[in-house]
């Protein structure tokens, strides 16, 4: 049984690893700094002299009175470039090597560092059949083999997105919108948070063979993680920059919603909305189908066009997985507690966490509406995912996620939460997703004796992955039926990875929590000052931040500019997705 000094979660780090890293993320963080202020300054001077020149030469002459520029060498271009990321060297080593590196284009030199990446990881796949070698009779070991295998082809699939988004040599020289910007971001996030799965996955199992097999692809993983590293950084830092010359300022506004939600979808998550469904799944027999599983196989791989999945009333114990080439799929059913999906799956009998989910999502696009997601293996089987998903600008309307330890797992790319419940104990919201839970029910619940609750476990690894957990305008209580009887420690948090980051804003905090907030993920020992944990507005007898954890990277308080950062259209929309007439949170989705 797992005790509060004890307890052991998914992909935990270990505790002299975690000394370490601060010890080199404080040299680290100080190097980037100072370079970074420099050479980034010269870079983009130089890059937008380069733009303002083009503009003014695109008309009919030249003015004399044009200011001049100065363009840099392709060698001094390419140490700025590199001098942004966290791996330097080899990023400075693996674009030279390749052809047309001698530019001081930073788009191109952007474009090398994916190839690079691409390269790299693209070495990787017979890498799997060797560890399999090692893995005979360990069925657990071969379960996580076969998860490497899948995240690290998706990984790759966000790079070949985002190289190809940049479009061909006709674009040469254009600057990088600030929504392309945002997409490629989003996508290399991913990426990385992909290679993390895999060794989180690995991690987790206490076997010599596991930690045999940890090592190995660890360390045949190292170059593709810091190249895609280096290119999150570029975009972030230098192209992310650019694309400021020639973006309108946006109009910024506290409330907003994802532009991504077109007309049409917005009529699909209506209240009153009709909706003309695709397919019709109805357990007592009245429908096309009587699993969802079967009406699911009608969608087309890759279809740019909405398929729409109507689930009737009914209790249906069904294990969903719609992979990476899904898109645009909707389902919804009659109410968040009477359509519900129920499964099993669970740590201790065997099945890796990513793979216990009753409900996950790969493919981009995905909506679901009055729909229950349960996982029923209960406090005593540990990890046991209600919903995982990795499903870009994807969408959960007046849904529920029930369960006990790692109920919903938001793993990667751009989410977005709205009326939901959501119910469990230990880690119950984790991942690495850039998602926003917005007039939610968040509600902890009694876990087994001597453990503890967390309601949040963010893991984001990289600085400039633009990850991070964020709950606004949303009530924290336990769940009805444990109102009297909680009496586990209960925290809004604990941080998972090194860069971290939880916003919790404008919610009403019940009296259950600890007021110290939040708690370390390795017992005793805080965590690194680069986590980024943060309360602003909040209401309720637990939302006073007076006894509040004293962490280096925890803020109690947040300016207004600080919180907007936080905002639909902040974090999980691109400065170009914004639009005066976006719906206001308040209002029907």
């Amino acid at each position: 049984m797992d005790t509060i000094k004890s307890f052991k979660g998914y992909g935990k780090v270990d505790e002299e690893e975690q000394r370490a890293f601060k010890k080199r993320t404080r040299k680290r963080l100080i190097i980037i700094s100072v370079s970074s202020i420099v050479l980034v300054a010269v870079i983009v001077a130089a890059v937008a002299g380069i733009v303002i020149h083009k503009r003014n030469t695109s008309s009919s002459s030249p003015s004399s009175d044009s200011p001049p520029h100065t363009e840099l060498t392709p060698a001094a271009s390419l140490k700025a470039v590199c001098s942004v990321t966290q791996y330097p060297t080899s990023c400075l080593a693996a674009i030279s090597s390749l052809p047309n590196s001698n530019t001081t284009d930073p788009k191109l030199l952007f474009k090398l560092s994916l190839r690079a990446a691409i390269d790299e990881l693209s070495k990787l796949s017979n890498f799997p059949s060797k560890l399999r070698v090692n893995a005979r009779g360990d069925a657990r070991l071969n379960k996580v083999i076969d998860i490497c295998v899948s995240v690290l082809d998706d990984a790759l699939d966000r790079l070949n997105d985002s190289i190809s988004s940049l479009g061909g040599d006709s674009d040469a020289g254009k600057v990088v919108s600030a929504a392309t910007v945002a997409d490629i971001e989003t996508w290399l996030s991913a990426a990385i948070t992909n290679h993390d799965t895999c060794l989180d996955a690995l991690g987790e199992l206490n076997s010599t063979s596991a930690r045999g097999a940890l090592r190995e692809i660890g360390t045949a993983m190292r170059n593709s993680t810091e190249f895609a590293s280096n290119s999150l950084a570029i975009v972030t830092r230098i192209l992310g920059l650019l694309s400021t010359f020639d973006a309108p300022i946006p109009h910024r506004r506290l409330l907003g919603f994802p532009k991504w939600l077109g007309v049409a979808e917005r009529r699909l998550l209506e209240v009153n909305g009709t909706i003309k469904p695709d397919a019709v799944v109805a357990k007592d027999g009245t429908g096309q189908f009587t699993t969802i599983a079967e009406a699911l196989k009608l969608v087309k791989k890759k279809s740019e066009n909405r398929f729409v999945v109507y689930v009737k009333e009914g209790r249906y114990e069904e294990n969903i997985d719609l992979d990476k080439n899904t898109w645009n799929v909707m389902i919804y059913g009659d109410d968040k507690t009477k359509t519900v999906i129920y499964g099993g799956r669970n740590f201790m009998d065997g099945t890796p966490t990513f793979e216990t989910a009753t409900f996950a999502v790969k493919g981009k696009g995905f909506f679901a509406k009055d729909i229950g997601f349960v996982n029923t293996a209960g406090a005593s089987k540990h990890q046991a995912v209600a919903l995982r998903s990795g499903s870009d600008r994807s969408v959960f309307y007046r849904c529920s996620f029930e369960g006990f330890q790692d109920t919903l797992y938001a793993h990667s790319n751009r989410q977005f939460y709205r009326d939901c419940d959501i119910t469990g104990t230990i880690d119950f919201i984790f991942g690495n997703a850039a998602v926003v839970f917005q007039n939610c029910k968040i509600m902890p619940r009694q876990p087994l004796p001597n453990q503890f609750n967390t309601i949040t476990a963010q893991g984001k690894k990289d600085p400039n992955q633009n990850t991070g957990i964020i709950i606004q305008k949303s009530t924290i209580t336990p769940l009805d039926k444990d109102n009297l009887t909680l009496t586990a420690p209960t925290y809004l948090g604990r941080p998972w990875k090194d860069y971290s980051t939880t916003v919790i804003m404008q919610s009403d905090i019940g009296s259950f929590l600890k007021p110290v907030g939040w708690i370390s993920w390795v017992p005793n020992v805080e965590p690194a000052n680069t986590i980024l944990y943060a309360e602003y507005q909040n209401s309720g007898p637990g939302a006073d931040v007076s006894q509040r954890v004293k962490w280096a990277g925890y803020k109690p308080i947040l300016t207004d500019t600080e919180a907007g950062k936080y905002t639909v259209q902040s974090f999980i929309q691109g400065p170009e997705w914004l639009t005066d007439t976006a719906v206001e949170f308040d209002s029907t989705l």
